[in-house]
């Protein structure tokens, strides 16, 4: 029966929806239908009601109806509910044709819900052995209402909603609340069966509205039933209201309390449920709600109350009630804003990030100073941006334990739901709060460091668009009111401080980028790398795979060669995984039988890893021949190398493009075209090659999408070098965007593209003139060592310092170790770059 229950109570939530909204055809109603009498109820058209059936013959009768597939029967009521079998007279003639929508039969009863369709009345009863049978006439709806019945029709159904909107509030939460929206029912007569339904009436009173036909003589005798016990529920209140007038709130409540305990003791249910309504406000009452969320939980508590233990609506409103006490209202962390000792903790987490740390120590002072001067601190939500594994994540980690304030982080990568971030009405089956909410009762309290990971990668789909949730969240102007749907009351957000990670700031929604301060976290050069390793990440591993300082010592040649030989990467996360697989080798030794220290050099590393995987001759090979270039671009994962291949061939004014290029690099290669075509007598190239001529320009890896307008001077240099036969020069790479005059415009990522132009063995790099001072002051000068830099304003001077004489030799290295020097182009193709096809999810490339 409380499958049925719930049911019932699932059609009553939906009901103005179904109503309002679904067309539903009405099955053929047969002439003849078998009766079935209710001793005690009344069921009206449209409306789902349970039934249990315990009476033999109408067992049967269920059976039959089932059994020849109409599943339709005839419901009535009789007069005399003790009646055992009731004949012709002991029955209304008035019923409802209703369908079994959901049956379940027990040894003893059925369990039924059905679901009325329209009224009829009893014309002939045919048998009543076993069970009634007649012939009926059915009751049609007057669909057709002159203008004066229309007016009427209109103001009682005014009178009736607002009537039944009263009850509704004066029935201190015993009716669920949506019935105060029954206006929007409709038809009129469907929203006037619905009051008859559910309103406060006798079995008599609503076999009157069932029997009267007429729909303006049906809603004036439902509209004066309703004005009576409107009245009388009111006179209720105000005896009430006089009545606690009298008694303190002590003995009121104590009183009541009495009263619960012998009703509860009556019903067997009292002991338990006690014992939880008491527990929980003990708990509620230590948990210092504000008077919003206390109110709320009060009103919760006294439904509780009155429910029936082990219903599903108890269950509800206990968790409901727990994580209401469970939450840190008003419990917080004393901050530490020692500046001194927060930098400390930051130097010794993370080596490097000067910049970072100045611009969180300078974040931090400023919330010292307010808190100080007893002002509302109400700073930016910090977003730190950067490849993987330059240490966002344990940025926040840090700040938390300096502060010593509690930590918690929440992933948002491919979270596409957005009651994921606001949680779930409590209507819904398997309702639960959102993960902020979720975030703080696991965090203990109200002021932790939040950390919201990977909010780049938030999805969005019919359930809603997550990011569009976080604007409240992340806004210091609001989110001291945060809502969440399942809690229903607010929750301030203003004392924790939230802080953001992502790779790249593209796909972040405008608004929600506009409410985060943004610092970027660049890679990691071959020092730093090797720096974070000694001081961090070999004594981690050396301690996770069990070996001692003085077992093993990894020396910093070691490191130089796992860094330049083995990983090729802007952050350590790669490069922690060599070491780790060195510690294993290691730990191996020692469990088989080895008792000396070891210390691991470069040739150790190269023993037990095996070569390089990573070296730079190749660079040399592979501008050798004309129409090959090097550029540098930015990824979401850090800077890299890429190399352009230019081929013509016998045509007339084509240009193709492939390599997964992106709308704005293939405009890039348009642009540098076009210049060249206007100054080909200047650049040494026949005036008229395009008529005769077809080019196509590569890019390799085919599979990698890549896109930006950094490509600009390469796709020219590339060009050029095809036309003219000059190669490029070796191991030189170069980033700019290319104007149709030819001037070289600055670019982003100049950091991130040098790192890789260092780890790829480039000597050469040329940058825009006004990128100069990115070069000078995100750049170390050790970086900057054993490397030339151009800066240059105009393409001429780009594809001076490129290009090569048309007839100098090129001495290139083979793989016998001699050297060869040769004139004409050699056929050596690209080494090949990593396979893009297992990562279909790759952001592109931004050159």
């Amino acid at each position: 029966m409380d499958e049925i229950k719930t049911n019932v109570i699932e059609e009553l939530e939906n009901v103005f929806d179904q109503l309002n909204t679904e067309t539903q055809e009405t099955p053929q109603i047969p002439d003849e239908l078998n009766l079935l009498p209710l001793r005690d109820a009344v069921i009206f058209p449209v409306l789902v009601a349970p039934i249990v059936v315990g009476r033999e013959p109408y067992m049967r009768l269920i059976s039959d109806s089932v059994r020849d597939g109409s599943r339709i029967i005839g419901i009535v009521t009789q007069r005399d509910p003790t009646t055992e079998q009731p004949g012709v007279g002991d029955i209304y003639p008035t019923g409802v044709v209703v369908t079994i929508r959901m049956m379940n039969r027990n040894r003893d009863t059925t369990q039924l819900l059905v679901q009325g369709i329209q009224r009829f009345q009893i014309v002939e009863v045919l048998t009543e052995e076993p069970y009634l049978r007649a012939k009926v006439k059915l009751i049609e709806e007057a669909i057709t209402l002159s203008d004066d019945e229309q007016l009427q029709v209109e103001a009682l159904r005014r009178e009736l909603s607002g009537t039944f909107s009263k009850i509704v509030e004066l029935s201190n939460g015993d009716m669920p609340d949506h019935f105060k929206e029954i206006e929007q029912v409709t038809p009129v007569w469907t929203m006037a069966d619905m009051i008859a339904a559910h309103a406060r009436l006798s079995t008599a009173e609503k076999i009157q509205v069932l029997e009267t036909f007429p729909l303006v003589e049906r809603m004036e005798l439902l509209h004066s039933m309703l004005m009576r016990e409107a009245q009388i529920m009111e006179l209720g209140a105000n005896i009430h209201s006089q009545a606690a007038g009298e008694m303190s709130k002590a003995q009121r409540d104590y009183y009541l309390r009495e009263q619960l305990k012998v009703i509860h003791k009556e019903l067997g249910e009292g002991d338990e449920r006690g014992r939880d309504v008491e527990e929980l406000r003990e708990r509620l009452d230590t948990a210092q709600l504000p008077v919003e969320a206390q109110k709320e939980a009060d009103r919760e508590l006294e439904r509780m109350a009155r429910m029936a233990f082990g219903a599903p609506e108890y269950t509800v409103a206990r968790t409901y009630l727990d994580l209401m006490a469970s939450l840190p209202w008003a419990k917080s962390t004393t901050d530490n804003l020692d500046i001194p000792h927060v930098k400390a903790i930051l130097d010794d987490d993370h080596y490097g990030l000067d910049k970072i740390k100045d611009r969180l120590l300078e974040f931090l002072a400023v919330r010292k100073i307010k808190q100080e001067r007893g002002e509302p601190v109400r700073q930016p939500i910090l977003c730190f941006v950067g490849p993987p594994g330059v240490g966002k994540t344990s940025l926040g980690r840090s700040i938390a334990r300096a502060m010593g304030r509690e930590f918690y982080r929440l992933s948002l990568g491919g979270v596409r739901d957005e009651a994921e971030i606001r949680g779930h009405r409590r209507t819904y089956i398997g309702a639960m709060a959102g993960q902020i909410i979720t975030g703080l009762k696991r965090a203990g309290s109200n002021n932790p460091v939040f950390l919201l990971d990977e909010i780049d990668k938030l999805g969005h789909d019919h359930r809603g668009d997550p990011s569009s949730a976080l604007l409240e969240a992340l806004d210091p102007e609001q989110n001291s009111t945060f809502r969440d749907n399942y809690l229903d009351t607010p929750f301030d957000l203003s004392n924790v401080l939230f802080i953001t990670t992502a790779n790249g700031l593209e796909a972040i929604q405008g608004p929600l980028r506009d409410r985060m301060e943004i610092i970027e976290l660049t890679g990691y050069t071959e020092q730093e790398k090797v720096a974070i390793a000694r001081q961090h990440l070999v004594p981690k591993q050396r301690g996770e795979h069990g070996l001692t300082v003085e077992q093993v010592a990894i020396k910093d040649s070691a490191l130089y060669a796992l860094v330049q030989g083995h990983t090729r990467e802007a952050g350590v996360r790669s490069l922690e995984r060599q070491i780790a697989a060195v510690c294993r080798k290691v730990t191996r030794l020692f469990a088989e039988g080895r008792t000396e220290p070891l210390t691991v050099d470069k040739k150790t590393v190269e023993e037990f890893l095996g070569a390089p995987r990573y070296e730079f001759e190749e660079l040399d090979d592979i501008t050798s021949i004309p129409g090959v270039a090097t550029g540098l671009v930015w990824t979401p994962v850090g800077g890299d190398v890429i190399f352009l291949e230019a081929q013509k061939m016998e045509g007339s004014k084509t240009l193709q493009l492939t390599g997964q290029l992106g709308d704005v690099m293939q405009e890039s290669a348009k642009a540098a075209l076009s210049y060249i075509r206007a100054n080909a007598n200047e650049l040494g190239i026949p005036a008229n090659f395009w008529n005769e001529t077809e080019i196509h320009i590569h890019v390799p890896a085919g599979a990698t999408p890549k896109d930006g307008p950094s490509a600009g001077v390469t796709m020219t240099t590339v060009i050029t070098s095809l036309l003219t036969g000059r190669r490029v020069k070796p191991r030189l790479a170069m980033t700019g965007e290319v104007t149709l005059t030819g001037r070289v415009l600055p670019v982003g990522g100049i950091k991130e593209k040098v790192l890789a132009a260092k780890r790829s063995g480039v000597t050469t790099v040329i940058l825009p003139a006004r990128n100069r001072k990115d070069l000078e002051e995100d750049i170390p000068a050790e970086l900057r060592a054993g490397m030339t830099f151009h800066f240059v304003d105009a393409v001429r001077d780009v594809l001076d310092l490129a290009l090569e004489p048309v007839d100098k030799p090129r001495r290139i290295r083979v793989k016998s170790s001699t050297e060869k020097t040769v004139s004409d182009p050699l056929p050596i193709a690209p080494p090949p770059l990593p396979d893009a096809l297992n990562q279909p999810t790759v952001p592109p490339a931004r050159a």
